[in-house]
């Protein structure tokens, strides 16, 4: 009787310190849901009956956190409404928001329960899956890091939710995709980090204004114009999109001068990479991705060599040139001289990795050029497989590879001639050369589709 009384004396303390609790996060594993052994309506009753009992319970205290993400929102069983004019009160500092519904219908978020107090003390704002079309009111004053995700959201909406927020430092937008043309106003001189992830290809410009913004990354269907506004120093830039090569080197934003770490990724490369206008004076690291289910074999590798020689500061590359078929030109069997690529002398890299190296000809040249023309370097990795993290192959329950198939094998073993040939001779021996190829098992395998 002594332990049941003591029990009870901590139940009730625990039950009260529970309901008096800032912080709510209501998912599928908080609940105790099970999802294996009923169907979706009764998931979605299940959870909306557990969220209306924990929210009734809870006396009228303020909110700080509140965190809804269900899989399984049906908007004619979910309460969600009622539970954000429960639960979204004065003071509340982080709320998000992720849902997602089989019907495909967005649930609209009733954006002026924000238009009051609850607004004013926002500090992270994090929706996804659903509509938010504010037209005027807002004043997030304290909102410092905004994550939009799938959300309709229109770009005038989104120019009304940023009209007040001052203390913006990190926004990330991924596949809004009815905004057309992204403003980054002036008045955000806090934005510090800028994150787009384009789903459709009805972005056409982004306009950027905030004078601090320092890290930068875009990734798209297809080439955005960018507007960059005079003065901007960025730290570090990405974009990745088809020509996202060509246009930096030709476009080349005066910005770009400041920047210290660059990556560019395309997969539809067409044109030879264009010598730039000015310098990369303070880039160290770059990071070059022209992997695709295809390259056009007209491409020259060596025009990348521009792009080098614009970075006197650079330490490290990285080269991503994996192809699901080469067709360049091959190096292995063909009996005229490897090229001697005009360009400076470099001082400053160290390291040099090549994801997918392969026996095109241009590649192996570009390669060379780089070991002939780097006093400083002290690694250099080529990777010939398909960049798999461990290195080592998939296999299926016969014992054969599932990434590495008979013709990917036979390019392989042909990259592998060529580093042997070309590359190694090359290499002084204070350089340490690291070769990444198949693991043994792979090797030993016929050299015929699995």
């Amino acid at each position: 009787m002594q332990d049941a009384a003591r029990a009870a004396c901590v139940s009730y303390a625990f039950k009260r310190s529970w309901r008096c609790y800032p912080n709510l996060a209501f998912d599928m594993i908080t609940l105790g849901i099970d999802i294996e052994s009923c169907g979706e309506d009764e998931i979605a009753r299940n959870f909306t009956s557990k969220v209306d009992h924990i929210l009734k319970n809870r006396p009228c205290i303020a909110t700080k956190t509140l965190e809804i993400v269900f899989r399984y929102y049906n908007i004619d069983v979910c309460n969600i409404d009622s539970w954000f004019q429960t639960a979204v009160t004065p003071g509340i500092e982080e709320l998000t928001v992720e849902l997602s519904s089989n019907s495909g219908r967005y649930y609209n978020f009733p954006w002026s329960l924000l238009a009051n107090e609850s607004g004013n003390s926002i500090q992270y704002l994090n929706l996804a899956r659903c509509a938010f079309s504010p037209t005027g009111g807002l004043c997030f004053k304290c909102l410092t890091r905004l994550d939009l995700s799938d959300v309709h959201i229109t770009g005038d909406q989104l120019g009304s939710l940023l009209q007040n927020s001052f203390a913006l430092q990190r926004m990330q937008l991924k596949c809004c995709n009815k905004i057309i043309c992204l403003k980054i106003p002036f008045h955000l001189q806090q934005l510090r980090y800028l994150d787009v992830f384009d789903g459709s290809t009805l972005l056409r410009v982004i306009e950027v204004e905030a004078p601090n913004l320092s890290n930068f990354q875009f990734m798209g269907h297809r080439q955005v114009q960018l507007s960059l506004a005079v003065g901007l120093q960025f730290k570090k830039f990405d974009l990745s999109f088809p020509g996202a090569v060509s246009y930096v080197c030709s476009a080349f934003p005066p910005s770009l001068r400041y920047v210290a770490a660059l990556s560019l990724g395309s997969w539809r490369e067409m044109i030879d990479t264009p010598v730039l206008p000015s310098k990369f004076l303070h880039l160290k690291h770059l990071s070059v991705d022209l992997q695709a289910m295809t390259f056009p074999p007209t491409y020259d590798y060596c025009s990348l060599i521009s792009l080098f020689d614009a970075s006197p500061s650079l330490e490290t590359l990285v080269m991503n040139v994996l192809q699901k078929k080469m067709l360049h030109k091959s190096v292995v069997g063909d009996t005229t001289h490897l090229r001697q690529m005009p360009g400076h002398r470099h001082d400053s890299p160290k390291t040099v990795k090549i994801i997918g190296f392969s026996f095109a000809k241009s590649l192996v040249e570009l390669t060379c050029h780089i070991i002939e023309n780097t006093t400083s370097l002290e690694g250099l990795t080529l990777d010939t497989t398909r960049g798999h993290p461990s290195y080592n192959c998939l296999t299926n329950n016969i014992g054969k590879c599932m990434l590495l198939h008979g013709d990917f094998m036979v390019e392989v073993h042909k990259g592998l001639l060529a580093i042997r040939t070309y590359i190694e001779p090359k290499v002084p021996s204070r350089v340490k050369l690291n070769v990444v190829e198949p693991c043994r098992r792979c090797h030993d395998q016929p050299l015929i589709i699995c």
